[in-house]
């Protein structure tokens, strides 16, 4: 008879076997009325499964995240089940959980309308309410594909045709409704009261452009109605800091059909785009690193020999000239910085070489998949390749963290997570080179005094990475830096130094960008602070203002004085109200600004306001000018404010 293990250890002998449900039962009224599932031994199960042996139980709840996945996953099924009652010729084909809910795809005759959105909400309402049991069955699989065929899920029965014939396929129930899938599932549908749905878009069929177009249903799914006022909330303060928006208001930048993908940068925006160039050129070059720069354009030979080719072929711009020569414009800068290395002869003695680009690179991204600065296809990165010893991983590997993590604090993101990823199944390289590979990067990590979670199968083809996830304002995550270890690349193209034994020795190389894509982290800086840059990287740090047109020589005595220093300071002269100039310039989320009237010509004063509308005084510009320089050179950590 089992004797169950509880996650704090305890220990619980029953005389029969027992349900997950029951097993709750047991321990309290309360749980077994909470629970959502189990996990048996690691493996996450319904209420209904039947534990007959000794084995570890934990009890699912919402209040876990596999908990909520169960709730989202369940919500899907209970859209599917509403609009099969609503639009009976509806077809389904695929409904998993993702980020903060769900989605399903339909085969429908019509677009589905706001208003039909509306109807389906209420009808999942009213079935939830019905708390009607959910149960599993398992059927063989050429018998399932015979039921979905038999009630017109076509659908369905192609999934199903494409499973392994020696398969059980499990299906759940709740009322008229079944589905194919491998579960949990809630207990019943009475569990599913929080949830919403959110829109309607495209997709097409098994993501193929070739199929049908089907209309995917996105929703989301919380455990309590606080959770989900929380996220509706999160979402609109999302919505106010989209950069896209932000980029049109600020006049930074903007995309066009004639350019797919591609960014036409203003003015504003290029001068934010070159402060941050300018400002990691500087971390850089103190860390040690010399810049470079490696053609565009390459043989497609090259990419070839490095692998790229074969991995990335279909995400590569390739062109070829009238000689019939075939030619690839770079997606990464790898394979250029090895050429730079072969250059001359290596000694052990001249390594580490770092050598830094920020190279333009492109890829092709599907149509689909573009989005604003986050999602382009011709893109800069700052990108590093630094040649060593193997001998010399962890040393360098610490000094390269302590690098990131020092220049995401400066951009105010102290909350930094890290993944370590392993290897991938699709790679180059024997299993002998990946060991050593990770455990090296292991231990780097470690003698770093970092903290990781893994994400297995998820490494470069060529090595191991650690990826770096910043958390921004609003508590959405965003991946930017990586850290790879590499004892491939360099020897596929030839790479070698002179050992201290006068040997032949192929280096290792690890790959590393901290901003990563410079237009994604653009992105991500306007979204982070809604587009209220700290002075050092606003494109305008400071607007100087007249009252009547008397001050008009002073203020570009100050604004010629202010700009010699090297500050970004612009004058409004024009013939307005002070109060709508101030209002214009807060709206465009200038730091600073500075009124000058006639009292402070006289006193060869200004007097200052913060974005925020704080009054921060009178000051002379010289004054002024230190603060800022001040708070500038502090990236911010102390302003004019304080």
């Amino acid at each position: 008879m089992p004797v169950i293990t509880l996650p704090d250890g305890s220990q619980r002998s029953y005389d029969q076997p027992l349900t997950v449900d029951e097993i709750a039962g047991s321990i309290g009224a309360g749980l077994r009325k909470a629970a959502l599932g189990g996990r048996v031994d690691g493996k996450l199960v319904d209420t209904s499964f039947l534990v007959d042996r000794d084995a570890q139980v934990a009890i699912v709840t919402p209040k876990d995240p596999d908990g909520l996945e169960i709730l989202r996953h369940s919500t899907a099924h209970l859209l599917a089940q509403a609009v099969k009652q609503l639009f009976p010729e509806a077809q389904v084909t695929i409904g998993p959980v993702i980020a903060d809910g769900f989605y399903y795809d339909f085969s429908f005759s019509r677009p589905f309308t706001p208003e039909d959105l509306v109807a389906i909400e209420q009808r999942m309402g009213e079935l939830a309410k019905a708390d009607e049991p959910v149960t599993r069955r398992v059927m063989k699989r050429d018998d399932a594909v015979a039921f979905f065929k038999g009630i017109g899920e076509h659908y369905k029965a192609e999934i199903i045709a494409s499973i392994p014939a020696k398969e059980e396929i499990s299906l759940y129930g709740q009322g008229d409704w079944v589905d194919l899938c491998r579960g949990p599932h809630v207990p019943s549908t009475g569990k599913l009261k929080v949830f919403k749905l959110m829109k309607v878009a495209g997709a097409y069929w098994r993501g193929d452009s070739r199929n049908e177009m089907l209309q995917r249903i996105y929703g989301t799914a919380w455990a309590d109605k606080k959770d989900l006022d929380a996220y509706l909330h999160r979402l609109e303060e999302a919505e106010k800091r989209d950069h896209r928006r932000i980029g049109r208001e600020l006049d930074l930048f903007h995309m066009q059909e004639e350019a797919p993908g591609a960014v036409f940068w203003h003015p504003k925006g290029w001068t934010i785009f070159q402060a941050l160039i300018a400002y990691m050129r500087e971390k850089q070059r103190a860390a040690g690193y010399q810049e470079v720069n490696a053609p565009e354009i390459m043989d497609a030979e090259l990419w070839r020999q490095s692998g790229h080719l074969e991995k990335f072929g279909e995400n590569m711009f390739l062109t070829q000239t009238p000689d019939e020569r075939l030619y690839a414009i770079k997606p990464m800068n790898c394979p250029g910085h090895v050429q730079i290395f072969k250059q001359g002869i290596r000694s052990h003695h001249d390594l580490p070489i770092r050598f830094a680009e920020f190279g333009k690179v492109h890829r092709y991204e599907p149509s689909g998949a573009l989005h604003g600065l986050m999602r382009v296809r011709g893109f800069t990165q700052d990108d590093a390749h630094i040649f060593i010893t193997e001998e010399q991983i962890t040393e360098e590997s610490v000094r390269g963290i302590e690098l990131l993590l020092s220049i995401y604090r400066d951009f105010g993101f102290d909350d930094v997570r890290v993944k370590y990823s392993d290897r991938p199944e699709k790679r180059v390289g024997s299993d002998e080179v990946w060991d050593r590979a990770e455990q090296a990067l292991i231990a780097a990590t470690r003698a770093a005094g970092v903290e990781y979670t893994l994400n297995p199968g998820e490494g470069a083809f060529y090595g191991p990475k650690l990826e770096f996830v910043l958390q921004d304002a609003i508590g959405r995550d965003w991946q930017c830096g990586t850290w790879q270890v590499d004892l491939n690349l360099p020897g596929r193209l030839g790479a070698h130094y002179i050992d201290g034994d006068s040997a032949r020795r192929t280096p290792v190389m690890l790959h590393r960008a901290i901003f990563g894509s410079l237009e994604r982290f653009f992105a991500i800086l306007l979204e982070h602070h809604a587009g209220r840059l700290p002075a050092w990287l606003a494109p305008v740090q400071a607007v100087a203002c007249t009252i009547t047109d008397r001050q008009d020589e002073y203020v570009r005595k100050v604004v010629d004085l202010l700009t010699n220093q090297g500050f970004r300071v612009e004058s409004d002269l024009r013939n307005e109200k002070v109060g709508f100039k101030i209002r214009a310039h807060t709206l465009q989320r200038v730091p600073y600004l500075l009124v000058a009237g006639d009292k402070e010509v006289a006193a060869g004063l200004l007097s200052v306001r913060s974005r925020n509308g704080k009054d921060l005084g009178t000051m002379s510009p010289e004054t002024f000018a230190n603060r800022l320089r001040d708070e500038l050179e502090s990236r911010g950590r102390r302003t004019l404010e304080d």
